[in-house]
């Protein structure tokens, strides 16, 4: 079997529920509606998923956030409309998807943790997804700590999943970023930020049983890992918000896992091995997202066809296939 950890998908009836919220609002409109038909066409997906063996998804909501595109009480209906909307799919397709993830409206803790106790509780779903920033705010702000605390006594994981808006100019004498910048390399970067700002802050220290998946293997993290030791107490980290930290930060950036979506040879895969070992590895592959020119199945193809090239043992292989997230997500 080979469990894709991070797969998306749009549901038609939340995806419905998500046009109402935007309808007056033509830039998250536009927002909501550049993902191809097959986010939300089963059909299409299922067509795409026959041409792997033993291929099944752990479904993941798409962009955008919910708090980013509504307030605090209508992020909470929107929550719960996508993650019933993704426990009814897991129900009706138990051969497809193996289990689901909740979106949470970060926005409204309130709402959010009770809806991680619904979603986990009562829908069955293994874990919940957040972005690399919630609407600009940083993941070690201390509102979201009781949300960490809460998935660690579930020893269930949290997803993040990157996010930059393509107002965020990539230079300062511009208004916005051009040429997909935003999301090739300002993504993967505001994955290793967060990650930086999880570690620096103390939350791993908090919490040292609580699990992280990092979508395109952990960022930029793992080709800077050299640079990563360096982010230690007496260096780099700024005066006066050092974190009590019992051991280097280096050691609780290993402490993440990191999925394959990164559209690269065994090469890159290899340098994400290297960082985060064959236990901190998942199949992932974006789908059906990732390419405009071979919609659905170029990300399995390329992660599928990288991790059969990587030199390591089959028992890794498997590891990184199906049997870590068997155990992270407590799946039979």
């Amino acid at each position: 079997m080979k469990i894709d950890i991070f797969s998306h998908i749009f549901p038609a009836k939340y995806r419905d529920a998500v046009m109402k919220v935007v309808s007056s609002n033509p830039e998250l409109q536009q927002r909501a509606l550049t993902f191809p038909p097959d986010v939300t066409d089963l059909d299409a997906r299922f067509k795409y998923m026959d041409k792997f063996e033993g291929y099944v998804h752990v479904l993941t909501l798409s962009e955008p956030p919910v708090e980013a595109i509504a307030d605090p009480e209508r992020a909470s209906d929107l929550a719960k409309a996508g993650n019933d909307s993704l426990a009814e799919l897991i129900v009706k397709y138990p051969d497809r998807f193996v289990t689901a993830v909740a979106c949470l409206p970060m926005n409204n803790m309130d709402a959010a943790l009770k809806e991680a106790d619904r979603t986990i509780k009562d829908l069955k779903l293994k874990g919940v997804q957040i972005y690399s920033n919630i609407n600009g705010k940083p993941l070690d702000s201390p509102e979201f700590l009781p949300l960490y605390e809460k998935m660690e006594q579930y020893d269930l994981p949290i997803w993040i999943h990157p996010t930059r808006p393509e107002t965020f100019s990539d230079y300062k004498t511009e208004e916005k970023s051009i040429y997909r910048i935003v999301g090739l390399y300002g993504w993967p970067y505001e994955t290793t930020v967060a990650m930086a700002r999880l570690v620096c802050s103390g939350i791993l220290e908090k919490y040292p049983k609580l699990k992280f998946i990092t979508h395109h293997c952990g960022g930029i993290l793992p080709f800077l890992a050299g640079r990563a030791a360096e982010l230690g107490p007496k260096r780099m980290l700024e005066k006066g918000r050092i974190a009590p930290l019992t051991k280097e930060p280096i050691e609780y950036l290993k402490m993440f896992y990191g999925d394959t979506a990164i559209y690269g040879p065994a090469a890159a895969l290899m340098c994400g091995y290297s960082f985060f070992g064959a236990d901190h590895m998942l199949l992932g592959t974006d789908m059906p997202l990732g390419s405009f020119s071979e919609p659905g199945i170029v990300g399995v193809k390329l992660a599928i066809n990288g991790i059969n090239q990587m030199d390591i043992s089959a028992s890794d292989k498997e590891k990184i296939f199906s049997g870590n997230a068997r155990r992270l997500l407590h799946l039979p």
